[in-house]
This record gives C-alpha cells, structure tokens and sequence, in this order.
C-alpha cells in the first residue's frame, strides 16, 4: 500500500506544480515567445512557397489566386501569357482565344458561389476547354 500511496496525481502535488509553474514561466515567456514567432514565420513562407509551386506561379504573384479555382484561374493567366508569343503572327487567332479565355476566367469566378457539384463540374468543364485550348496553342507555336 505504501508504493500505491506514492504513486498518482494528487491535489498536493498539483499545488507544487502550479507553483513551480508561477516562477519558471515569467522566466521562459521572453525565451519562448520570439522562438515561436520565427517559427511561424517560417511555417507561413514554407507553406507559401508550396502553394505557388502547386499552382505554378512566383510567391509574390500568390494572392491573385486564391479559392477553389486558384489552380484554373493560374493555368488561364499562363495561357494568356504565353499567348503573346504569338500576337505578331497571328492576331486573329491570339484575339479570339483571348476572348474565350475572358469567359473561362468569369465561369472560373463565378463558380466559387457554386454549391460544391456545380462548382466541381464547371470547373471540369472549364479545364477541359483549357486543355483543347492548350492543345492548340502547342500546335500553333510545333510543339507536337
């Protein structure tokens, strides 16, 4: 019975915890807390720099895109981008494909209001336009 006694959490024991916790925690508080501000500092700019590598696109761009359709809305802003390859050799084409990628990027927003189906098949919709799309600009500039 003597070791039973001896073992356990006691309300005693509780009390000295607490006590010791009084004076060692103003003494830790200025070492702990600058620790854990660099830290998540550092969490935040890894996961930054993640996110814009899943997406493709710089750090200092990553806000454009943010929402359900962040990944579209950077694959179209791409498209555009590498479409300027192209605007001195055939601007009929770079301006309707710019117009159609104008609509893209409004159904990309306007489905982030959707219930969750309708925004995941408009979202497939919108991808499957941009993948002919894509398909084509390949095409246009001999990339097979």
């Amino acid at each position: 019975m003597a070791r039973e006694r001896g073992k356990g959490f006691t309300a005693g024991r509780a009390r000295n915890l607490v006590g010791v916790a009084k004076v060692v925690a103003p003494a830790l508080i200025p070492v702990v807390a600058p620790l854990a501000v660099r830290a998540a500092a550092l969490v935040s700019d890894r996961y930054d720099h993640y996110r814009a590598r899943r997406l493709g696109v710089p750090v200092d761009e990553l806000t454009r895109y943010s929402g359900h359709g962040a990944r579209l809305h950077a694959r179209i802003a791409g498209f555009g981008q590498a479409l300027e390859e192209l605007r001195t050799e055939d601007p009929a084409y770079v301006g309707s494909t710019e117009s159609r990628l104008s609509q893209l990027l409004a159904a990309v927003r306007a489905a982030e209001r959707m219930p969750t189906a309708r925004r995941r098949a408009a979202h497939r919709a919108v991808g499957t336009d941009l993948d002919a799309l894509e398909a084509d600009l390949l095409k246009r500039l001999g990339v097979s």
